[in-house]
Protein backbone atom coordinates (compact mmCIF):
# COMPACT_ATOMS: atom_id res chain seq x y z
CA UNK A 1 0.00 0.00 0.00
CA UNK A 2 0.99 3.62 -0.71
CA UNK A 3 0.64 5.82 1.87
CA UNK A 4 1.39 8.86 -0.14
CA UNK A 5 -2.45 9.64 -1.79
CA UNK A 6 -4.46 9.10 1.69
CA UNK A 7 -5.88 12.66 2.99
CA UNK A 8 -8.28 11.20 5.29
CA UNK A 9 -7.42 9.19 8.16
CA UNK A 10 -9.63 7.56 10.74
CA UNK A 11 -8.89 6.50 14.06
CA UNK A 12 -10.40 3.93 16.07
CA UNK A 13 -9.63 5.01 19.97
CA UNK A 14 -9.68 2.13 22.48
CA UNK A 15 -6.51 0.32 21.99
CA UNK A 16 -5.39 2.49 18.68
CA UNK A 17 -4.91 6.37 20.13
CA UNK A 18 -4.82 4.84 23.84
CA UNK A 19 -5.68 2.09 26.60
CA UNK A 20 -7.72 3.22 29.43
CA UNK A 21 -5.90 6.60 30.16
CA UNK A 22 -2.85 5.64 28.94
CA UNK A 23 -1.63 7.07 25.18
CA UNK A 24 -0.35 4.59 22.95
CA UNK A 25 3.22 5.00 21.67
CA UNK A 26 3.85 7.05 18.16
CA UNK A 27 0.20 8.89 18.87
CA UNK A 28 1.59 12.21 19.22
CA UNK A 29 4.08 11.81 16.78
CA UNK A 30 2.06 10.14 13.92
CA UNK A 31 -1.10 13.36 14.83
CA UNK A 32 1.85 15.76 14.80
CA UNK A 33 2.74 14.11 11.08
CA UNK A 34 -0.71 14.44 9.66
CA UNK A 35 -0.88 18.06 10.71
CA UNK A 36 2.12 19.32 8.78
CA UNK A 37 0.78 17.02 6.09
CA UNK A 38 -2.33 18.73 5.61
CA UNK A 39 -3.94 15.27 6.39
CA UNK A 40 -7.91 15.21 8.01
CA UNK A 41 -8.35 12.91 11.05
CA UNK A 42 -11.08 12.04 13.37
CA UNK A 43 -11.67 9.45 15.35
CA UNK A 44 -14.32 6.53 14.84
CA UNK A 45 -14.93 4.45 18.64
CA UNK A 46 -17.75 1.49 19.07
CA UNK A 47 -17.80 2.68 22.85
CA UNK A 48 -21.38 3.88 22.97
CA UNK A 49 -20.58 5.18 26.48
CA UNK A 50 -19.30 8.84 25.96
CA UNK A 51 -20.83 11.60 24.46
CA UNK A 52 -18.39 12.88 21.30
CA UNK A 53 -17.99 15.76 23.94
CA UNK A 54 -16.78 14.08 26.61
CA UNK A 55 -14.43 12.07 24.46
CA UNK A 56 -12.85 15.77 23.37
CA UNK A 57 -12.03 15.87 27.16
CA UNK A 58 -10.65 12.83 27.67
CA UNK A 59 -8.24 12.63 24.96
CA UNK A 60 -7.25 16.54 26.17
CA UNK A 61 -6.30 15.73 29.34
CA UNK A 62 -4.00 13.06 27.44
CA UNK A 63 -2.59 15.72 25.46
CA UNK A 64 -4.21 14.73 21.88
CA UNK A 65 -6.61 17.08 20.78
CA UNK A 66 -9.24 16.48 18.38
CA UNK A 67 -12.28 18.29 18.60
CA UNK A 68 -15.31 16.80 19.05
CA UNK A 69 -16.88 17.52 15.49
CA UNK A 70 -14.36 14.97 14.54
CA UNK A 71 -15.50 12.23 16.84
CA UNK A 72 -17.93 9.38 15.46
CA UNK A 73 -19.27 6.82 18.37
CA UNK A 74 -21.74 3.83 17.62
CA UNK A 75 -24.09 5.74 20.00
CA UNK A 76 -24.43 9.04 17.41
CA UNK A 77 -24.27 6.78 14.52
CA UNK A 78 -27.20 4.75 16.04
CA UNK A 79 -29.28 8.15 16.86
CA UNK A 80 -28.50 8.92 13.40
CA UNK A 81 -30.14 6.20 12.08
CA UNK A 82 -33.04 5.96 14.30
CA UNK A 83 -34.30 9.83 13.51
CA UNK A 84 -33.93 8.66 9.87
CA UNK A 85 -35.89 5.39 10.15
CA UNK A 86 -38.77 6.86 13.20
CA UNK A 87 -40.72 9.85 13.93
CA UNK A 88 -40.66 11.50 16.74
CA UNK A 89 -42.80 10.27 19.67
CA UNK A 90 -41.26 6.69 19.01
CA UNK A 91 -40.34 5.08 22.69
CA UNK A 92 -37.21 3.25 23.19
CA UNK A 93 -36.36 1.03 26.25
CA UNK A 94 -32.54 2.07 26.35
CA UNK A 95 -29.53 -0.12 27.84
CA UNK A 96 -26.40 2.07 28.02
CA UNK A 97 -24.84 4.70 29.42
CA UNK A 98 -24.89 8.69 29.01
CA UNK A 99 -23.20 8.46 25.79
CA UNK A 100 -26.01 6.70 24.63
CA UNK A 101 -29.04 8.09 26.76
CA UNK A 102 -27.69 12.23 25.46
CA UNK A 103 -27.90 11.33 21.79
CA UNK A 104 -30.97 9.55 21.51
CA UNK A 105 -33.08 11.73 24.05
CA UNK A 106 -31.86 14.77 24.08
CA UNK A 107 -33.60 16.39 21.75
CA UNK A 108 -36.93 15.11 22.47
CA UNK A 109 -37.25 13.07 18.69
CA UNK A 110 -37.51 9.88 20.96
CA UNK A 111 -39.47 8.56 24.20
CA UNK A 112 -37.90 6.92 27.01
CA UNK A 113 -40.32 4.04 28.63
CA UNK A 114 -40.07 0.78 29.59
CA UNK A 115 -43.77 -0.23 29.02
CA UNK A 116 -44.09 -1.74 25.70
CA UNK A 117 -41.46 0.12 23.69
CA UNK A 118 -41.37 0.45 19.74
CA UNK A 119 -37.24 -0.26 20.22
CA UNK A 120 -35.08 -1.74 22.50
CA UNK A 121 -31.46 0.17 22.25
CA UNK A 122 -28.63 -1.50 23.88
CA UNK A 123 -25.02 -0.30 24.42
CA UNK A 124 -21.81 -1.11 26.53
CA UNK A 125 -23.40 -0.70 30.14
CA UNK A 126 -20.55 -0.82 33.13
CA UNK A 127 -24.07 -0.20 35.67
CA UNK A 128 -25.71 -3.26 33.85
CA UNK A 129 -28.19 -5.06 36.37
CA UNK A 130 -30.65 -8.29 35.70
CA UNK A 131 -33.44 -5.87 35.84
CA UNK A 132 -32.80 -3.94 32.58
CA UNK A 133 -32.00 -7.44 30.67
CA UNK A 134 -35.15 -8.59 32.25
CA UNK A 135 -37.16 -5.29 30.88
CA UNK A 136 -35.58 -5.42 27.49
CA UNK A 137 -35.85 -9.43 27.10
CA UNK A 138 -39.88 -8.74 28.25
CA UNK A 139 -40.00 -5.85 25.36
CA UNK A 140 -38.18 -7.66 22.66
CA UNK A 141 -40.09 -11.10 23.39
CA UNK A 142 -42.92 -8.32 22.81
CA UNK A 143 -42.71 -7.21 19.60
CA UNK A 144 -39.71 -4.25 19.96
CA UNK A 145 -37.45 -3.94 17.32
CA UNK A 146 -33.74 -4.95 19.16
CA UNK A 147 -30.82 -2.19 17.98
CA UNK A 148 -26.72 -3.00 19.01
CA UNK A 149 -24.91 -0.07 19.14
CA UNK A 150 -21.98 -2.26 18.39
CA UNK A 151 -21.00 -5.97 18.71
CA UNK A 152 -17.62 -5.65 20.54
CA UNK A 153 -17.59 -8.39 22.81
CA UNK A 154 -15.06 -7.15 24.94
CA UNK A 155 -13.57 -3.74 25.96
CA UNK A 156 -9.89 -2.80 26.43
CA UNK A 157 -8.79 -1.62 29.78
CA UNK A 158 -5.19 -0.97 31.03
CA UNK A 159 -5.97 -3.50 33.27
CA UNK A 160 -7.24 -6.03 30.34
CA UNK A 161 -10.13 -7.02 28.25
CA UNK A 162 -13.63 -6.52 30.43
CA UNK A 163 -17.06 -7.43 28.61
CA UNK A 164 -18.26 -5.60 25.73
CA UNK A 165 -21.53 -4.45 24.45
CA UNK A 166 -21.31 -7.55 22.25
CA UNK A 167 -21.39 -9.79 25.81
CA UNK A 168 -24.77 -8.30 26.96
CA UNK A 169 -25.96 -8.64 23.61
CA UNK A 170 -25.29 -11.93 23.82
CA UNK A 171 -27.31 -12.98 26.89
CA UNK A 172 -30.22 -11.13 25.62
CA UNK A 173 -29.87 -13.11 22.10
CA UNK A 174 -29.88 -16.15 24.28
CA UNK A 175 -32.76 -15.31 26.53
CA UNK A 176 -34.96 -13.70 23.14
CA UNK A 177 -33.78 -16.01 20.32
CA UNK A 178 -33.61 -12.59 18.41
CA UNK A 179 -30.74 -11.48 16.74
CA UNK A 180 -30.14 -7.30 17.10
CA UNK A 181 -29.75 -5.07 14.07
CA UNK A 182 -26.12 -3.63 14.13
CA UNK A 183 -25.58 -0.17 14.07
CA UNK A 184 -21.75 0.00 15.29
CA UNK A 185 -18.51 -1.28 13.31
CA UNK A 186 -18.36 -3.12 11.00
CA UNK A 187 -21.36 -2.06 9.59
CA UNK A 188 -21.16 0.67 6.87
CA UNK A 189 -23.18 3.17 8.97
CA UNK A 190 -20.41 4.82 11.03
CA UNK A 191 -17.80 4.56 8.15
CA UNK A 192 -20.20 6.86 5.51
CA UNK A 193 -20.95 9.15 8.61
CA UNK A 194 -17.27 9.66 9.51
CA UNK A 195 -16.28 9.84 5.89
CA UNK A 196 -18.85 12.62 5.23
CA UNK A 197 -18.03 14.82 8.27
CA UNK A 198 -14.49 14.93 7.32
CA UNK A 199 -15.15 16.03 3.55
CA UNK A 200 -12.82 12.71 2.39
CA UNK A 201 -13.72 9.78 -0.18
CA UNK A 202 -13.65 6.37 0.04
CA UNK A 203 -10.52 6.05 -2.33
CA UNK A 204 -8.34 8.31 -0.46
CA UNK A 205 -9.32 7.35 3.03
CA UNK A 206 -7.17 5.43 5.69
CA UNK A 207 -8.86 3.50 8.72
CA UNK A 208 -6.32 2.51 11.49
CA UNK A 209 -7.53 -0.35 14.32
CA UNK A 210 -7.08 -2.75 16.82
CA UNK A 211 -9.81 -5.41 15.81
CA UNK A 212 -10.23 -7.37 12.40
CA UNK A 213 -13.85 -8.47 12.92
CA UNK A 214 -14.63 -4.88 13.35
CA UNK A 215 -12.07 -2.24 12.33
CA UNK A 216 -11.16 -3.92 9.45
CA UNK A 217 -13.98 -6.00 7.77
CA UNK A 218 -15.86 -3.06 8.05
CA UNK A 219 -13.68 -0.76 6.35
CA UNK A 220 -13.21 -3.73 3.51
CA UNK A 221 -17.12 -3.13 3.19
CA UNK A 222 -17.36 0.07 3.11
CA UNK A 223 -14.43 0.03 0.51
CA UNK A 224 -11.92 2.20 2.77
CA UNK A 225 -7.70 1.55 3.07
CA UNK A 226 -7.16 -0.08 6.21
CA UNK A 227 -4.34 -1.02 8.26
CA UNK A 228 -4.09 -2.88 11.52
CA UNK A 229 -1.75 -2.05 14.81
CA UNK A 230 -0.87 -4.74 17.27
CA UNK A 231 -1.30 -2.67 20.17
CA UNK A 232 -5.15 -3.60 20.85
CA UNK A 233 -7.26 -6.94 20.75
CA UNK A 234 -6.46 -8.46 17.36
CA UNK A 235 -3.12 -10.89 17.41
CA UNK A 236 -1.22 -12.06 14.33
CA UNK A 237 -3.37 -15.56 15.08
CA UNK A 238 -6.18 -13.85 14.44
CA UNK A 239 -4.53 -12.26 11.21
CA UNK A 240 -4.03 -15.88 9.78
CA UNK A 241 -7.31 -17.37 11.03
CA UNK A 242 -9.66 -14.70 9.41
CA UNK A 243 -10.47 -14.68 5.65
CA UNK A 244 -10.39 -10.38 5.43
CA UNK A 245 -7.06 -9.43 5.54
CA UNK A 246 -5.47 -5.88 6.77
CA UNK A 247 -3.79 -3.90 3.84
CA UNK A 248 -1.20 -3.16 6.26
CA UNK A 249 -0.28 -4.79 9.85
CA UNK A 250 2.24 -2.69 12.30
CA UNK A 251 2.79 -3.49 15.45
CA UNK A 252 2.16 0.39 16.45
CA UNK A 253 1.98 3.57 15.22
CA UNK A 254 5.46 4.47 15.08
CA UNK A 255 6.10 1.81 12.60
CA UNK A 256 2.93 3.11 10.84
CA UNK A 257 4.49 6.33 10.41
CA UNK A 258 7.89 4.69 9.55
CA UNK A 259 6.17 3.29 6.55
CA UNK A 260 3.93 6.57 5.66
CA UNK A 261 7.11 8.89 6.23
CA UNK A 262 9.25 6.16 3.34
CA UNK A 263 6.29 6.60 1.11
CA UNK A 264 6.85 10.51 1.00
CA UNK A 265 10.43 10.47 0.52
Amino acid sequence: MDFSFIRTVLFDMDGVLYRGRQVLPGVHELLAFLDAQNVSYGCLTNNSTQTPVQYEQKLAAMGLHIPATHIVTSAMATARYLRQEYPAGTTIYMIGMSGLHEVLFSDGHFIESDLAPMLVVQGGDFEITYEKLRKACLAIRGGARYVLTNPDSTYPTEEGLVPGAGALAAALQAATEVEPFVIGKPGVIMFQVAVELLGGNNETTLMIGDRIDTDIVGASHADLHNALVLTGVSTRADIAENLCRPEVVVENLIDLLALWQRDMA
